[in-house]
């Protein structure tokens, strides 16, 4: 892994980093605090975020916003219509195949998700340029970079 990694994270992970103050998801946004991580999202990924957030824990809005403000986040470009085909030929469901292509555009080391069914257990997805994993394995990985 790079000596700053450049880590995408996906709705999912945002939601989890919000929701538990304990998680390796919020971990990832320490890491991100204190400068070995570069975090990234897309412009879709933020506004998901928010609007799960509002949704489903609307008491927490203030934590979303003070995460994403201290890790200072990235916000990717908009895709191309190039990485947006790239992305729906791989994912067939639209806001997961919008997300993967603002991954795409990003150019992560890392795509940082928890979901298992459109992304982790995808096996279309193994051929991009970058990584997919948890944060889990995120930290594995900077763990093993230490050893």
């Amino acid at each position: 892994m790079p000596a700053r990694a450049k880590v995408f994270l996906d709705t999912s992970v945002i939601f989890a980093a919000v929701f538990s103050p304990e998680g390796g998801s919020r971990l990832l946004f320490r890491l991100g605090e204190i400068g070995l991580l570069d975090i990234w999202v897309g412009q879709s990924v933020l506004h998901e975020a928010d609007e799960v957030v509002r949704r489903k824990v609307p008491h927490t809005l203030p934590d979303l916003a003070f995460l994403l403000s201290i890790v200072r986040v990235s916000l990717g470009s908009t895709p191309s219509s190039r990485e947006f085909e790239q992305a729906r030929e791989l994912i067939n469901y639209l806001p997961d195949a919008r997300v993967l292509a603002e991954a795409l555009c990003a150019a992560p080391d890392w795509f940082v998700t928890l979901d298992r069914k459109h992304f982790l257990e995808n096996r279309f997805l193994a051929e991009l340029p970058f990584r997919i994993g948890t944060p889990g394995d995120v930290l594995e990985a900077l763990k093993q970079d230490l050893k």
